[in-house]
C-alpha cells in the first residue's frame, strides 16, 4: 500500500467506521462511558444513513459480555477477539471487501490498549486513521490523553463526531444532509476533554 496522505480529509469513498469493544461490562469503569457511547451511536447512525461500511469488535465477549444495546441493537457486523488490535483475520477479510479502502474512523475503548494497537496496525498497513476524540476513552483521562498525543505523533488525525459527519457530506446540497443535520442539532455529549486540557497537568 502507498503511504497515507498527510492531509486528513475525510471522504465517503474508501472510509470505514470501526467501533472498538464498547461492551456492557466496561460501563462502570470507563471515564464518561455513557457519553462516549452516545457520541459513537450518532456517528454510527450517520454511517448507516450514508450507506457507508462499519463494523464492531468485542473483546472476549464470553467474559466481558456483548456490545452495549445502544450500538448492538443496530445490527452492526460484530467480530469477537482476544487480541488488543481489532485487525483479526476475520476483520481484515471484512475490510478487504471495502472498495478502495484508504481511511478508518476509530471509536471505542480503551485508548491505551485496543485503540492504540488498532490505530498503529492500520497506519502500518498504509491506511489513514481518524481518531474520534469525543468517542474514545479509557479508565483514566491520563491514559486517554497521552494515547491521543502519541497517536497524533505517529500520524493519526484527531477529529470529533460532528467534525467527521460534516467532512463526510461536505455540502449542504448533499441528498442526505438534512438527516445528518438532525444528528448534529444537539451538541455532542461532553466527555471531559476540555476540563482536562485546562487542568494543571496540561500546563
Amino acid at each position: 500500500m502507498s503511504a497515507p496522505s498527510k492531509i486528513g480529509r475525510l471522504s465517503m469513498r474508501g472510509t470505514v467506521l470501526l467501533l472498538c469493544d464498547m461492551q456492557e461490562k466496561f460501563r462502570p469503569n470507563i471515564v464518561h462511558f455513557g457519553e462516549i457511547v452516545s457520541n459513537a451511536a450518532r456517528l454510527l447512525q450517520a454511517f448507516r444513513i450514508l450507506g457507508l461500511p462499519h463494523l464492531a469488535t468485542e473483546q472476549y465477549p464470553r467474559g466481558l459480555g456483548p456490545t452495549v444495546p445502544e450500538l448492538g441493537a443496530q445490527g452492526v457486523p460484530t467480530f469477537s477477539k482476544t487480541t488488543f488490535s481489532m485487525l483479526t483475520p476475520e476483520v481484515e477479510a471484512e475490510l478487504s471487501r471495502v472498495p478502495d479502502l484508504k481511511r478508518a474512523i476509530l471509536c471505542g475503548i480503551e485508548a491505551q490498549a485496543c485503540i492504540a494497537c488498532t490505530a498503529l496496525d492500520l497506519m502500518e498497513r498504509g491506511l489513514q486513521v481518524h481518531l474520534v476524540a469525543d468517542a474514545c476513552s479509557s479508565r483514566t483521562q491520563v491514559d486517554r490523553m497521552i494515547t491521543m498525543t502519541m497517536l497524533k505523533q505517529n500520524g493519526a488525525f484527531l477529529t470529533t463526531v460532528e467534525g467527521a459527519m460534516l467532512q463526510l457530506v461536505r455540502d449542504a446540497a448533499h441528498p442526505n444532509f438534512k438527516e445528518i443535520q438532525q444528528l448534529i442539532t444537539k451538541p455532542s455529549a461532553d466527555t471531559g476533554l476540555l476540563s482536562f486540557f485546562q487542568s494543571p497537568l496540561s500546563g
